[in-house]
């Protein structure tokens, strides 16, 4: 439903967000402790998101790495009401072993980042837990004029910053990837971060039409204070064109109405057909499946990152 030209669209979205996010301070990284885990290693760091503000995150990276910088990957954790559970599953180290899908990707080759959300696992602190927390953070920042949505983009930025500073990493080959929550967090970082080459998000675009029309309850990043008068989510997706991009859906996932994801698949085709980068963009939606990874989803991210990252 968007109302306003794509370039002022933009803008509405920034200041929806919360406006211009801060110089970035310096990342004053620290390799806490290292792990062998079968075909890579897992080193905690802790590095700067903002100047008062030191988060840990896991880099998992190859055993065969050699000398060439291999591309890289961060992955942005799922939701799932486990706040508990952060960079952790991803990495493999706990909860689903479908969601171990960084230390999948590290396995065939990939420098793979996985931080933690604010508010889940060693994020989840103060007087508040679990969602009780995530409302408190998410009404924190409305009141100072901002969006839960602005701080996640703020520290994916730096994940950014961290995984292009590692010299095995090609800082010209970045990606990232998510599923639920984590898929929300690619289109959100996306038109905001340009380093990031190709990116995937599985079984995540709620419409602002769709939430309002199923009386859904999704996560708070999903919510930008006044941005549906402008827009709605597929056009915050269409801002990441002519990068190349990988949307992934469950026919029956309830969360992202399949009715509302199609008529938004085709919002960002035509943005990226209007950049003659057609190549550049992939909708998968499979049929009789719900929010999950399924095998074949997962074979067209890898696929994916293949084809746009190179070899590893």
């Amino acid at each position: 439903m968007r109302t306003v030209p794509p370039v002022d669209f933009r803008e509405k979205l920034l200041d929806g967000l919360g406006g211009d996010w801060p110089a970035p301070c310096p990342l004053d990284a620290q390799i806490e402790d290292v792990q062998q885990a079968d075909g890579f290693r897992i080193e905690r760091v802790v590095y700067a998101v903002e100047p008062d503000e030191r988060v840990a995150s896991l880099l998992l990276v190859p055993d065969d790495i050699g000398t060439r910088p291999r591309p890289g990957v961060c992955v942005w954790h799922q939701h799932a009401g486990q706040w508990h559970l952060g960079k952790s599953e991803p990495a493999g180290l706990a909860g689903n072993p479908m969601h171990h899908t960084g230390a999948a990707l590290a396995r065939e080759g990939y420098v793979v980042l996985c931080p933690d959300a604010i508010g889940f696992e060693e994020r989840e602190t103060g007087r508040h837990k679990g969602g009780d927390l995530e409302r408190f953070l998410f009404l924190r920042y409305v009141v100072a004029g901002k969006s839960m949505a602005w701080k996640n983009i703020l520290d994916m930025r730096r994940a950014v910053d961290y995984l292009a500073s590692r010299r095995e990493v090609d800082p010209n080959r970045l990606g990232c990837y998510g599923h639920s929550m984590g898929s929300t967090h690619t289109w959100l970082v996306g038109p905001w971060e340009p380093r990031l080459q190709a990116l995937v998000g599985n079984c995540c675009l709620p419409t602002y039409e769709g939430i309002d029309r199923e009386e859904l309850l999704h996560c708070f990043p999903n919510f930008i204070p006044g941005l549906y008068q402008y827009g709605d989510t597929p056009d915050i997706a269409a801002l990441i064109a002519p990068r190349a991009l990988l949307l992934n859906f469950g026919e029956n996932d309830h969360g992202s109405p399949i009715d509302d994801a199609r008529r938004g698949i085709e919002t960002i085709r035509r943005a990226y057909e209007a950049q003659h980068a057609e190549d550049k963009f992939e909708a998968f939606v499979q049929p009789n499946v719900g929010h999950v990874l399924s095998p074949e989803m997962w074979q067209r991210v890898q696929a994916f990152f293949a084809k746009h990252l190179g070899a590893v």
